[in-house]
């Protein structure tokens, strides 16, 4: 292996790529690596593109090589500042940097326009005047051949003369396109003389008006590559059939180098799509509160719902690369989540609804309160005062009148232990005009703080809130948003019919004193109940504390 290559970190998983790029640092083909992440910046990053980051940063990371982001800016209609800068946030956030500079297509628009005369002055390119529908009726399909463009045999002289006039703005959007002169009767469709540059006037959020011809992917991304040095062009297996047009025009063109393009398998989410049109649809219908609202598979929205790089980042080394199918079930991007929490979040008590205990035998002096840990395993965070008073707060589905077998809480003359406090007995019950259980009164032994109680074991422990030491927070419940694994799978239903209508719920509850300095977007394990975030946004720090629920501690979807 070269002395510029270093081996993958332990935890790294190896796959197909890693063994390319082994065998190519090892055989002295290349001394460095270097991959490129390439977004449109014309919507918001999900999860697919998670998996694409870790995988292309990563590879960078681990083999000391580099790794750019490039924004493919070849489609201005659809593309805005303000998707570049969110994907610019994501990348940083998740723990990545690129290499130098930002890079753009729109940085070689003259590069590749040149590049396209010298096609045309090979013979490999030609003006053509036929439609887009037109276009499409002469491609052949898969069993049959493509029919040549009746411009297809315009003279080199003609072709530049029209291309530079196309450039100039003298024919209408639509007009004309450069087409690249292959081979119609290719199986593969790509290679029938595929379209490399359209006329579209629009306006470009980075060259202006200056461009009213722009170029068509997949010419525009392997020549972007070529010039960038990069080693490695990893996309994803809809790219498969695109690679022999890929080498074909660098094959045509004096570019630097010939990246060689790797596919890999998408990354398929159950309950969830990634569709940015589906997304889209979710937003401008009004079903979600936008890009980032914690319910969607964006960057943005997991960030905000309280998702963490780390755990991300496990996420996708989890999964793996390969070419085979990657179906992964939404737990397992939990599962990720709980890991990582489990041991970086420090843990408070909160009460999401409460049922009013009041302690009958309390006495001021003699009813002490305890401090307690922020994590079993993390000293260094700190300690707390649990305080208690006379009326305490418990979660209403910690009692139960007709408990069932094996019931390990609390009901009428049963006893329990509260978290970091007493053993209590629930001696009375009292209800409202409907029967519902309204307040317990209950008595305390003041013989069991810090001790079990003498000749007789309490089995259960429930967390608490005393009533006048507690602080109000909104907490929103958020689950998944799709009830069906494959929402958009089914031909005769449309995804919409699979939103989850209890994917979130608002509550007002209680939680201690200590969770109201958090900062926004810092997590807490609220015991017992899961692992929640303060919002990145309502949260203010010092009023009345917002709170998101990242993830339940058990995944209750697999019961």
């Amino acid at each position: 292996m070269s002395p510029d290559a270093r081996p993958p970190s332990p935890a790294a998983v190896q796959h197909f790529i890693r063994a390319i790029i082994e065998d190519d640092l090892h055989s002295g083909k290349h001394t460095r690596i270097s991959t490129r992440f390439p977004p449109e910046p014309n919507g918001y990053l999900h999860i697919g593109h998670a998996k694409s980051i870790c995988l292309n940063f990563g590879l960078a990371l681990d083999y000391s090589g580099q790794c750019n982001l490039r924004f493919d800016d070849t489609n201005p209609e659809k593309e805005s500042e303000e998707y570049a800068n969110a994907i610019q946030e994501d990348v940083r956030w998740l723990g990545f940097q690129w290499d130098g500079e930002v890079r753009w297509a729109s940085d070689y628009f003259q590069q590749l326009y040149d590049y396209a005369e010298m096609l045309i002055q090979q013979g490999k390119a030609f003006v053509c005047d036929l439609t887009a529908e037109e276009t499409r009726e002469t491609r052949g399909t898969l069993t049959e051949p493509g029919r040549d463009s009746p411009y297809r045999n315009r003279s080199v002289a003609e072709n530049l003369d029209l291309f530079r006039r196309m450039k100039a703005g003298e024919f209408p959007d639509g007009a004309r396109t450069l087409r690249a002169r292959i081979d119609m009767a290719s199986p593969n469709i790509n290679l029938r003389d595929p379209v490399i540059y359209r006329i579209k006037r629009a306006h470009h959020m980075r060259t202006g008006d200056a461009w009213c011809i722009y170029p068509m992917y997949d010419y525009t991304h392997c020549i972007s590559d070529a010039l960038e040095g990069i080693t490695h062009s990893l996309c994803t297996l809809e790219f498969e059939d695109h690679r022999p047009l890929y080498d074909w025009v660098l094959d045509n063109l004096p570019v630097p180098c010939h990246p060689r393009q790797i596919e890999f398998s998408r990354l398929e989410l159950r309950y969830t799509v990634t569709s940015k049109r589906k997304l889209l649809q979710l937003v401008s219908k009004g079903l979600l509160a936008g890009w980032d609202d914690p319910r969607m598979p964006t960057i943005h929205g997991m960030r905000r719902r309280g998702y963490t790089p780390a755990g991300i980042r496990e996420f996708a080394r989890r999964i793996g690369i390969s070419k085979s199918e990657n179906v992964i079930d939404l737990a397992v991007l939990e599962a990720c989540m709980r890991e990582d929490l489990e041991n970086t979040a420090p843990r408070v008590m909160a009460v999401l609804k409460p049922l009013k205990v009041v302690l009958g035998n309390y006495q001021e002096g003699l009813t002490r309160s305890r401090t307690a840990g922020f994590h079993p395993n993390h000293p260094e965070f700190g300690e707390r005062e649990v305080p208690i008073g006379r009326e305490i707060w418990i979660e209403q589905d910690d009692f139960a009148l007709e408990p069932p077998p094996g019931w390990q809480r609390l009901t009428l003359g049963g006893e329990v232990r509260l978290r970091y406090a007493y053993v209590i007995r629930c001696d009375e019950v009292v209800r409202d005009g409907d029967g519902q259980v309204v307040e317990l009164r209950c008595s305390i032994d003041h013989d069991t703080l810090g001790r079990n109680p003498q000749g007789r074991k309490v089995q259960g422990v429930i967390h608490w809130l005393s009533a006048a030491h507690a602080v109000t927070a909104e907490v929103r419940l958020y689950d998944r948003l799709f009830t069906d694994p494959v929402p958009d799978g089914h031909k005769d239903r449309d995804f919409l019919d699979f939103i989850n209508p209890d994917s979130l719920q608002v509550v007002q509850a209680w939680v201690e004193p200590a969770a109201v300095r958090a900062r926004p977007e810092e997590h807490y394990q609220f015991e017992r109940l899961g692992y929640f975030c303060t919002d990145r946004f309502d949260h203010v720090p010092g009023s009345r504390p917002v709170f998101n629920r990242t993830v339940s501690l058990k995944d209750t979807w697999s019961r």
